[in-house]
């Protein structure tokens, strides 16, 4: 079973990362998806939103699948559930993602084995936003800014 990578390289990922496309990222405020993709958008990431039911998020362009991305992603952030991950994994995989990240509570050991496989990062069972709070609070990562973003 692939474990969620140590702290060193969750640092390394999200220092080196810049456009998250977020799977499931909903156009309603009070949902979660929402609160960490502004979280995101806030702190200087290019956030993608990626839901076939919804025309746009946060004042971007939906996208209702990972393959109708025609930009370079870094991180597919995923907010669905569990038994939902194993396509969005191979999408990831076909569009050249950095890593997966799975949100808390959205585990699916074969799809983080697959993704690791292909050579992907996979983070599972964390949510970025209190990943990056913690790095940002104690100094270990600074937001990612314009003149940082390759």
């Amino acid at each position: 079973m692939t474990q969620s990578p140590e702290h060193e390289t969750i640092v390394n990922l999200l220092r080196s990362s810049r456009t998250v496309a977020v799977v499931g990222l909903s156009d309603d405020p009070d949902r979660p998806s929402h609160e960490v993709a502004a979280f995101l958008q806030e702190h200087g990431y290019h956030i993608i939103p990626v839901n076939p039911g919804i025309t746009e998020a946060l004042g971007v362009r939906s996208y209702p699948d990972l393959l109708a991305i025609s930009e370079p992603v870094d991180i597919v952030n995923i907010f669905r559930r569990s038994d939902a991950v194993p396509p969005i994994v191979d999408q990831a995989i076909q569009l050249g993602a950095k890593a997966v990240w799975m949100q808390k509570g959205v585990i699916n050991p074969a799809a983080a084995e697959k993704a690791s496989t292909a050579g992907l990062q996979v983070v599972m069972d964390r949510c970025i936003m209190v990943e990056l709070s913690r790095l940002f609070r104690d100094g270990t990562l600074s937001p990612p800014t314009a003149s940082s973003i390759s």
